[in-house]
């Protein structure tokens, strides 16, 4: 029997001259392995409080989706299970932003908004096929006349505008080309929304390289980056935004996706502060506000009227729940929606106030909805009396 105070050396050379070996120890692995980074899928320790919210706190209108759209591009769902999903999570109004013109809009019109006009909205778009026709601008106005006379309540441009669309000479079409002002002021005129996707998340205008926050979106779909000499920066796709919004005052706007700039909330508050005829919307950034929850909560509760609720997914229903968690709780370090899709992080509720959230899910909405006005003169906007643009 060995002493127990005998030493771990003197017990090695006892067993050495008892002909036996002392075991080594286990290997422990070695911290220089390689580790492909779609493989790195770390499981949180944290033990933190987490809250499922089956159903929005009040009645909430998604502004931005696709669904059933005029494009069908995979996004279909049949309408008796999307208005049974639709009950359940307490949606009382989906909009279909992507309709198009002329008899592809008025199929959605026909199939999803004439059949249920209180649960669906469809907003046309631009038929940028037609840039370079003499009067383009009047063309376009017509046309959103025309989509208006068919049922749609909104006009939707496409983050192609100032990135892919061209002339017959190769140049860009700038977000403030003089040719669109009368398609701008009509919207004005007809008092419905222009909902705007201008630019892209910042880290998609930087290097795809280690550096890349969102390496692994862009390595998925690299024609996602806008990062080279044959695009513009992002600073002067959002400047250009800017002068339009300021141009065109009586024409209220939707700038999608937190005004494209969730990363930087003072450049969006600043947006809203000088042009009253602006509000945003959520659409797939609760990743970039989630990861921000105090800043992004002071965001909410000083703009609260000028927010509105948008997801820009396919309406699955753990969607919907993902984002009602986001916004109704306070919960901590959970994964946002298709995570790590957008970045490798986690998000925070925003635990906003109920006088809030009634606002954000749908009050807002409905406020620029109900701008609708064929005919009439444009109303004050959204967020107030209008400012003269010299003041701007």
């Amino acid at each position: 029997m060995i002493p127990r105070a005998l030493s771990f050396l003197a017990c090695a050379a006892l067993f050495a001259a008892l002909g036996s070996t002392v075991p080594a120890p286990s290997a422990a692995p070695s911290s220089n392995e390689d580790l492909a980074l779609r493989d790195f899928k770390p499981r949180s320790m944290l033990l933190v409080p987490e809250h499922q919210v089956p159903r929005a706190a009040f009645p909430a209108i998604d502004v931005h989706n696709h669904v059933n759209d005029a494009h069908g591009e995979g996004r279909a769902v049949p309408v008796a299970e999307l208005l049974a999903r639709m009950d359940r999570l307490n949606l009382k109004r989906i909009v279909i932003l992507t309709g198009r013109w002329g008899q592809a809009l008025q199929q959605v019109v026909d199939q999803m908004v004439k059949p249920h006009p209180d649960r669906f909205t469809v907003f046309t778009e631009p038929d940028w096929s037609r840039i370079d026709e003499p009067g383009f601008g009047e063309a376009m106005a017509a046309q959103v006349k025309d989509a208006v006379a068919r049922g749609a309540r909104g006009l939707k441009v496409t983050k192609v505008l100032g990135l892919e669309v061209r002339d017959r000479t190769g140049r860009l079409v700038t977000v403030d080309d003089p040719r669109l002002d009368p398609m701008w002021a009509e919207c004005g005129g007809l008092g419905i929304p222009v909902a705007i996707h201008t630019s892209d998340p910042d880290a998609f205008f930087e290097p795809v390289d280690a550096t890349n926050e969102r390496w692994d979106e862009l390595h998925k779909y690299p024609e996602w980056s806008f990062h080279g000499p044959g695009f513009p920066g992002k600073r002067a796709l959002l400047d250009a935004r800017n002068r339009v919004f300021a141009r065109h005052p009586g024409t209220t706007f939707i700038a999608l996706h937190v005004a494209n700039h969730p990363e930087d909330l003072g450049d969006v508050s600043g947006v809203l502060d000088r042009l009253p005829n602006v509000v945003v919307e959520t659409g797939a950034r609760h990743a970039e506000l989630g990861r921000q929850p105090r800043r992004a909560r002071e965001f909410f509760l000083k703009y609260q009227d000028r927010i509105l609720f948008g997801t820009d997914y396919t309406p699955e229903e753990g969607m919907y729940r993902n984002w009602f968690r986001f916004l109704e709780t306070a919960d901590e370090h959970f994964d946002y929606w298709n995570a790590p899709t957008q970045g490798r992080w986690k998000i925070s509720g925003l635990d906003l106030p109920r006088d809030v959230l009634e606002k954000v899910y749908a009050k807002n909405a409905e406020r620029v909805l109900a701008r609708f006005r064929p005919g009439g003169p444009p109303l004050t906007p959204p967020g107030g009396t209008f400012k003269s643009a010299q003041t701007r």
